[in-house]
């Protein structure tokens, strides 16, 4: 549901009411990942997708089904070699997808409406729902903010409540979606209860250093991405929103001097362009100490020998340097400003889903390299 938070949190503004179907888990080669969300509302008007479009038109049904009775439903498609006309998944993977309506009159409308609204807003948040359990519990709902405060609940038992909300911190902290077994009244043993726990988190920073043209061309691919983009340079002239319209941030000061107050956390990706020995050496000193997902360096082939030498000579350790992506980006062949920024965001992808970086054609790895969710079971329907 959170996936699509902010259409939603304008249906629910307008008083619509609407279905959503959300994947649940996955296995194989499953084109969504759990958190993948497809709304209907009572005119028929659907966003949003749950496989890409294998099944996409079964799953509308549902959702208008869903709106008519009233009924919260788990369902799974897959592909069968028995009969390859079914509904299903082309491409050999198995999806589970909860679908559930959204209605004026239901109890977990107002906490729906709170979690798609803090969504909506670029908070983090947390909405755990029942996906197999007694049916006195399917279509409650409990949020779970970064304070730590919550809203809603199940109302089954008072053990139950406090347990959701742990678990739902833990994943809102992790940034991950994904269902969770624990007992139905709230203990960690057993697996009377199956929850889907979706969690919303701001997006992940992109700083980008040294504002030239390449820097340009990297915060336009870095905002198509769904990164908040950060330019800093110390140079006023160049650094200025003129020259970077996209960016969500502009800085003025010594990148070394901004990174040290800059919040960065597990997902926060930092490329330096400016391949000048006074900017770069102070800065990735500490960046490549910094908890963050990725550090590259743009820099001819004998810049990289050089500042990696600087770096020693300040104290870098050899693991620390190993951390650095230097020269910055996949080898693309790239020669523009708008190639060169592609080259950089193909290697921070591959990064962070670890991917080879090599054509596909006549390799054999995996296309989908994200960890795998937890497997897809057959729950069966719920009513």
């Amino acid at each position: 549901m959170l996936d699509i938070a902010d259409e939603l949190h304008r249906w629910t503004g307008q008083g619509r009411d609407f279905a959503v179907a959300t994947v649940v888990a996955v296995g194989g080669s499953a084109p969504r990942r759990p958190g993948a969300a497809l709304a209907v509302d009572a005119d028929g008007t659907a966003v949003g997708s749950v496989s890409g479009g294998c099944v996409e038109g079964a799953v509308y049904e549902l959702c208008r089904q869903a709106l008519e009775d009233g009924e919260t439903v788990l369902e799974r498609f897959g592909y069968s070699d028995d009969d390859a006309f079914a509904v299903g998944l082309t491409c050999g993977g198995v999806i589970d997808i909860l679908v559930a309506p959204v209605r004026a009159a239901d109890p977990a409308r107002p906490v729906a409406a709170s979690a798609l609204a803090a969504s909506a807003r670029g908070e983090a948040a947390a909405l755990a729902r029942v996906v197999s359990g007694p049916a006195e519990l399917l279509g409650r709902a409990l949020l779970v903010r970064a304070d730590g405060s919550t809203e809603g609940g199940f109302g089954a038992h008072p053990e139950l409540d406090r347990t959701v909300a742990a678990e739902a911190a833990a994943f809102l902290d992790a940034g991950r979606t994904g269902t969770v077994e624990i007992g139905e009244r709230g203990s960690r043993c057993g697996a009377p209860l199956t929850l889907l726990i979706e969690s919303s988190v701001p997006p992940p920073r992109m700083i980008v250093f040294g504002a030239i043209d390449f820097a340009s061309a990297l915060v336009r691919v870095g905002k198509f991405l769904g990164y908040h983009v950060t330019v800093c340079d110390a140079r006023p002239v160049f650094a200025t929103r003129a020259r970077f319209p996209e960016a969500d941030e502009i800085v003025v000061d010594w990148p070394h001097r901004y990174l040290e107050r800059a919040p960065v956390d597990a997902r926060t990706v930092l490329c330096v362009l400016t391949h000048d020995a006074k900017f770069d050496v102070p800065l990735l000193r500490l960046a490549l100490r910094l908890p963050v997902a990725y550090v590259g360096a743009m820099g001819s082939r004998r810049t990289h020998l050089d500042r990696n030498q600087r770096l020693r000579e300040v104290g870098v350790t050899e693991l620390e340097l190993a951390r650095l992506r230097s020269p910055i980006g996949l080898d693309l062949g790239a020669r523009t400003p708008e190639e060169t920024a592609l080259s950089i965001a193909s290697e921070i992808v591959a990064t962070r889903r670890g991917g080879s970086g090599v054509s596909l054609t006549g390799a054999h790895t995996p296309i989908h390299h994200d960890e795998p969710a937890t497997p897809a079971r057959r729950i069966g329907s719920v009513a």
